[in-house]
């Protein structure tokens, strides 16, 4: 073969291996993005009922629009906090609907053994902390700084407090400092549970009524703030991490952004109901009033949710999913 001849045959031997190597890239499988999960069908949707009347407006109004809107079969399980962390973890519940903190719980059941994920806010700023009755602070102004409260703990004394005064609390389930806080602040106080949120709410009413003394842990959102404001008595501030250790708290309550928790397979599998908790986002005074619809109105879930949801649809229309 003359020169000219072989280079002419090389360089058509180089374009096709140019050109088969170009064919073998355009065959080369592509990964697609991982999208959003296919969407299905609700089914049975099963959620936690906790022990205070806000996260039950919370429950009322989830539940009408699932079985209303997704046509899903709503499971309603009466539960503690922890009773409904470790259920969601287990499959058992699909979803909490508002959480207050919980961190120990969130470490557990989110970053050590990821059985459940924090499912977006639910919009509610979750006020905590000592309140008292607001005749008291008109007949003394200084009981609102926890420095006087030992000067005016014999107002609180009962029966049954052994010549403390009486620090009120409600639901045995709930999560408190107030031991602590009596122990460390040195304070001539005692715990003394109502044993539920409404007997702790009657406890207040019927103190402010009759001009007697009460204080008691106490929180917002809350419909009876509406109806007796009780004034909130100031303890040593916040800061981050002053509660770290629960023995040695001796600072005020910290103030929440609530959130919502699901099972981890249930956020990521595709059904709708998943996608309208995560959605699902009110204010304080949304939440007071289908409170007040079930406790002093008292109308049924189905009743306090629709009498809202009617008066409200440019709020929740959003919640839902998009079809």
């Amino acid at each position: 073969m003359r020169r000219s001849g072989w280079i002419r045959a090389a360089a058509l031997a180089g374009c096709a291996m140019l050109v088969l190597a170009g064919c073998a890239a355009d065959i080369t499988p592509r990964v697609a993005a991982p999208g959003p999960p296919e969407r299905t069908e609700c089914g049975t949707l099963t959620l936690a009922n906790l022990p205070w009347v806000g996260y039950e407006a919370n429950l009322a109004v989830v539940g009408y629009l699932a079985e209303n809107r997704l046509d899903c079969t709503v499971v309603v399980k009466d539960l503690t906090a922890e009773e409904a962390w470790a259920q969601v973890a287990a499959g058992e519940v699909d979803a909490i609907l508002e959480n207050w903190g919980r961190e120990a719980l969130k470490k557990r059941y989110i970053d050590e053994e990821r059985t459940a994920v924090e499912h977006g806010m639910t919009g509610n700023k979750g006020v905590v902390g000592w309140y008292v009755t607001p005749w008291l602070v008109e007949q003394y102004p200084g009981i609102t700084n926890w420095k006087n409260l030992n000067d005016y703990a014999y107002l609180f004394r009962t029966p049954t407090s052994d010549g403390k005064g009486a620090l009120l609390g409600g639901d045995p389930s709930y999560e408190t400092n107030d031991r602590a806080l009596i122990r460390n602040l040195k304070l001539n106080f005692t715990v003394s549970l109502t044993g539920s949120e409404e007997k702790l709410i009657e406890a207040f009413r019927e103190a402010e009524r009759n001009r007697q003394a009460a204080i008691g842990y106490f929180y917002a959102p809350q419909w009876f703030l509406a109806e007796v404001n009780l004034v909130h008595v100031k303890l040593p501030p916040y800061t981050p991490g002053c509660d770290s250790d629960p023995e040695k708290v001796a600072c005020d309550y910290q103030p929440y952004d609530l959130d919502k928790i699901a099972n981890r397979t249930f956020a990521e599998s595709g059904n709708p109901a998943a996608e309208m908790i995560k959605n699902f986002q009110w204010t304080n005074a949304d939440q007071n009033e289908v409170a007040r619809y079930l406790t002093v109105d008292k109308l049924s879930r189905d009743e306090a949710a629709k009498k809202w949801l009617d008066a409200n649809p440019d709020v929740w229309q959003d919640w839902l999913p998009v079809a």
